[in-house]
């Protein structure tokens, strides 16, 4: 099957295209290569972008070339099985990467520039050599990380959105009452997709809040049992085959939180040991409350990690190497340990490559009476004490 924006792109009618193979759509050059690829996936498929790192290039019908950019996916059904190319045409992005890489030079050459103007002043300005050195370094660290977060976006992104495209374009093809099982299918992967669409933009909208200084702690009283057991009721929908939760709560129930950050906090951390454990495995929960503490601890049979990315583990956009093909995005886990830091608690992860992983958050048994934030200047949390809680 192809869509009709593909046989514009190509300029092809469809006969012409069903049924010959796809390398019709390849440069010549490249066939041979292309073809020892295809059947290497097909004997191995799995959902991931195409020619990572290398520049792709598509044909059309009268010859012409132009730079592609190919997402893979594979699928299972009562009719057989089948594989998806996702094919967009880059060809603007990459004119816009040759505008913005010739601003990168001439903005390098003026850093360079300004950079010897700064070295003959330093003689005099010694004192504020590390200030100066700081600056530059969070000047460049704001660079990656922008970079990091376009790239990291356009993939994510790019999944659910060519998800919910296919399953609209299958729609149509089924017109006819026997094929409303199919069509309810694909309904469910839009709705989905969508859904996943919605908590990435959340996950994105929070780290702007967060670095924003927009953030503010409300504490109340909270039952911590009857809400995690209304949380784990909430994600039943989620646990993969034969998968079930375990929640024993020991002590006292009820305590002093912003129940918004904590529901953010315990969400994340369920729904990752529910992504990344396997079918027919169990998520212990855990919470307890004692004289000076309110805990509560998350345990599960998935893939655990290596020792060296528990160290990166609540860095912005970080991704452990086991899970590249997992969707995600690397804020979670930050947001969460800058929640867990506004609420005065802590966070501890204990995992083994293969082997499980155990989150365990604690905070203090009784809060401040006062709004916490995250102030944009400094960084650090700071609270207002003579401020009503509403």
């Amino acid at each position: 099957m192809v869509n009709d924006f593909a046989l514009k792109e190509f300029g092809y009618e469809r006969d012409e295209l069903l049924g010959r193979k796809v390398e019709v759509l390849i440069p010549a050059r490249v066939h041979g290569r292309h073809e020892h690829h295809r059947e290497r996936f097909h004997n191995s498929p799995q959902n991931r972008p195409m020619g990572t790192g290398l520049d792709l290039f598509a044909i059309r019908a009268d010859g012409t070339e132009f730079p592609v950019e190919i997402s893979l996916s594979h699928y299972e059904n009562e009719e057989g099985s089948f594989v998806i190319a996702y094919i967009n045409n880059i060809a603007e992005r990459k004119k816009a990467e040759e505008k913005i890489e010739k601003l990168n030079n001439e903005l390098e050459a003026r850093v360079e520039e300004r950079t010897e103007q700064l070295k003959k002043a330093l003689g005099e300005l010694e004192k504020s050599k590390d200030e100066l050195t700081l600056a530059l370094g969070k000047e460049k660290e704001l660079n990656e990380l922008k970079s990091r977060f376009v790239s990291m976006a356009s993939h994510e992104f790019r999944t659910p959105l060519s998800t919910i495209l296919s399953s609209a374009f299958l729609i149509q093809q089924y017109n006819t009452e026997e094929d409303q099982q199919r069509r309810n299918r694909h309904l469910q992967r839009i709705i989905a997709s969508g859904n996943l669409l919605t908590d990435i933009l959340n996950e994105f909208l929070s780290l702007g809040r967060i670095e924003e200084g927009k953030i503010q702690v409300k504490y109340s009283k909270v039952d911590v049992k009857e809400r995690i057991n209304g949380i784990i009721q909430e994600v039943q929908g989620m646990l993969k085959e034969g998968q079930s939760i375990n929640f024993l709560h020991e002590g006292e129930q009820a305590v002093e939180t912003d129940f918004t950050l904590f529901r953010h906090i315990f969400v994340n951390l369920l729904t990752n040991a529910i992504k990344f454990s396997p079918q027919r495995s169990v998520i212990s929960v855990s919470s307890w409350i004692d004289a000076e503490a309110f805990r509560f601890s998350i345990k599960d049979e998935g893939i655990g990690m290596s020792e060296q990315d528990q160290q990166h583990l609540f860095e912005r956009f970080f991704r452990g190497t086991n899970v590249s093909n997992i969707q995600g995005t690397g804020l979670g886990l930050h947001i969460v340990s800058k929640y867990v830091e506004m609420l005065h608690g802590t966070v501890h992860c204990t995992s083994r490559l293969g082997d499980g992983t155990t989150f365990t958050v604690n905070f203090p048994r009784h809060q401040p009476h006062s709004i916490t934030t995250l102030t944009k200047k400094t960084g650090y949390y700071e609270s207002a004490k003579n401020r009503p809680v509403n």
